[in-house]
């Protein structure tokens, strides 16, 4: 399996990332970050909410445009843990199914990356699933939906994020998601790992949580 923070450290923009997965002692964990290049992208910090947590803007008065910036990431339900990079996390927690609900979306419409929209749901088990919905041409006119499921298992998880690295247009991540060992680690620790591994001038906001327990780290309240 690979080393999710060596992984994390080789690539300088990974875009959004998730990782889902058990720890060694079989506690539930999650992670979910956000990065960015331009002002508005890096213009966000995570709030908790009372069922998961949310974007918003850190200064009001530099949002340019709020549409696939501002949603709500994590939410909790009964089926587990739903964790997306956009506004498809409702449509997982108000459809029928992980698979069913996100075969009516498609990736976000940003021309000419087409950024993909990737999405998870952890169960209390510690199964789970994974998906990403990409772009199959250039011209953003045929959609790659494709899905994963895992049964748990020890020290083991899986990521995926939205680029597989800096481009023009930005490479979308392909392939099955990434085999990671996963620490026995709590929440707080967990993030400040993820977080140390993460490119410093892209970094924006991180969320993780372990058997329930929940830390979040935003850039900008870091630097004040």
């Amino acid at each position: 399996m690979t080393d999710l923070f060596e992984y994390l450290l080789a690539r300088p923009y990974p875009g959004r990332g998730i990782m889902l997965g058990t720890t060694p002692s079989g506690k539930t964990a999650a992670a979910y970050f956000i990065m960015g290049r331009s002002e508005n992208s890096r213009n966000r910090v995570f709030e908790k909410t009372e069922d998961g947590i949310r974007t918003r803007a850190h200064d009001e008065a530099k949002m340019t445009d709020p549409s696939l910036i501002i949603y709500h990431p994590v939410r909790r339900t009964e089926r587990g843990l739903i964790v997306t990079n956009g506004d498809q996390t409702d449509t997982i927690r108000d459809g029928h199914g992980f698979v069913a609900a996100l075969r009516t979306r498609t990736f976000e419409p940003d021309a000419p990356n087409w950024t993909p929209r990737i999405s998870g749901l952890l169960g209390g088990d510690g199964s789970y699933k994974l998906s990403i919905l990409r772009a199959a041409d250039p011209e953003g006119q045929r959609c790659i939906r494709c899905f994963y499921e895992y049964e748990p298992a020890p020290s083991e998880g899986r990521f995926i994020s939205t680029y597989e690295g800096f481009g023009s247009p930005l490479p979308s991540f392909s392939g099955e998601p990434v085999a990671v060992e996963v620490p026995e680690l709590g929440a707080v620790e967990l993030a400040r790992r993820i977080w140390g591994a993460l490119n410093e001038a892209n970094r924006v906001s991180l969320y993780t949580c372990v058997d329930g327990v929940e830390a979040i780290i935003n850039k900008y309240e870091e630097e004040a």
